[in-house]
Order: structure tokens, then sequence, then C-alpha cells
């Protein structure tokens, strides 16, 4: 497994396109700052350019350069109990570090620290956040294991980590960029707010 950790770094760090599990489902991205690379991931997997994309962070300090402020509540009532897991948090985003295309042309940025034990080495390793959206083609079917990887996709990234998603069911995003908070997708997390 090492071995397939530090391929997916190097190429990752090299611009690269990568497909890997989570404890979802199968996402796949490119670092944060690699601004050529995201622009051919969203033609990649056909994605309006208008819509956002969450990014995967390794830890909450990572987590905390790319958004302008991380509120107490939502450390303590979100982040604590449920990260890592299967929880997107939208926050406000450093807009000086997150390309607008990431963010959809908009203010926030959807965060989430991956339960997910290689996924998780692989975002530390890199040392910024990897994109994280799921592994397929826009508008079609969230792969939730591996057969369910569209082959038409797997041909056009630079590799594919072999892996297990253990929840197979979308995460619950919520955005807590303002007051009162708001479930924007109810997932695999059930969060009373």
């Amino acid at each position: 497994m090492n071995d397939q950790v530090d391929e997916t770094v190097r190429i990752l760090n090299q611009g690269g396109i990568v497909i890997f599990p989570t404890d979802t489902a199968f996402g796949i991205g490119c670092r944060i700052d690699s601004k050529e690379t995201i622009q051919k991931l969203f033609k990649l997997r056909k994605r309006p350019e208008s819509q956002a994309v969450p990014i995967l962070v390794s830890d909450l300090e990572m987590a905390k350069k790319y958004i302008q402020e991380v509120p107490e509540d939502v450390i303590n009532k979100l982040i604590n109990p449920y990260w890592p897991g299967a929880l997107t948090i939208v926050l406000k985003a450093n807009k000086e570090k997150v390309v607008s295309l990431i963010r959809g042309g908009g203010e926030t940025i959807g965060v989430r620290m991956p339960n997910h034990p290689t996924t998780l080495e692989i975002i530390k390793k890199v040392g910024v956040p990897v994109l994280g959206p799921s592994a397929n083609f826009h508008g079609e079917k969230t792969p939730y294991e591996f057969k369910d990887l569209d082959k038409r996709l797997i041909s056009l990234v630079d590799y594919v980590v072999d892996g297990k998603c253990s929840i197979k069911q979308a995460s619950t995003v919520i955005d807590c960029s303002k007051a009162p908070w708001n479930i924007l997708r109810q997932g695999a997390i059930k969060v009373n707010i």
C-alpha cells in the first residue's frame, strides 16, 4: 500500500489527476494549488464551472489555511465530533488561496476530512488539500465501489488508487458560512443543528 501512496503523491505533485477511495465514495482530484490541472479536471468531468467542488484535508490546521475562519461552535459541534468522517462543512474561502473555479465563482468552499487511512496519508504527504468531487462524469452515478468506476474516466486520469469505501453513501453537507446553519445535503451523518 505504501508504494501506492508514494506513487499517488508523486503524480499529484507533478500536476496529475488521480482517482482514489474515500470513506464515502471514490473521489477524483488534484492539488488545490495546481491551476491548470484544476481546469483540466473540470473539463474531464464535464462539470459546469459554476459548480463548486469540495476539498479534502488531512487535519483542521490544513483546513484553516484555506478558509477565512473556523468559528468555535463549528469546531465544537461539527469538526470535533464528526471529523474524520462523512461531513462536508461549507465556510467562507480564503480567496487568495482558493481559485474561483473551485469555489464555483462564489465566496465559500466545502471542506472535509475523510475517514480513510490511505487517502489521509496521501493528503498529509502532498501537504496541501486535494480536490475531492466524486469520480464520475457530471450527472452520472456516484461510484461507491471500484467496479462502479467508468472505464472512460479511468482512461483519462494519471493514476487510480485501489481500495474500498467503507460507508458507500454521500457525505452530509452543512453550510456554516452564515447563521443559521443550513443542511444542503442529508448524507451519511445525521446532524442536529
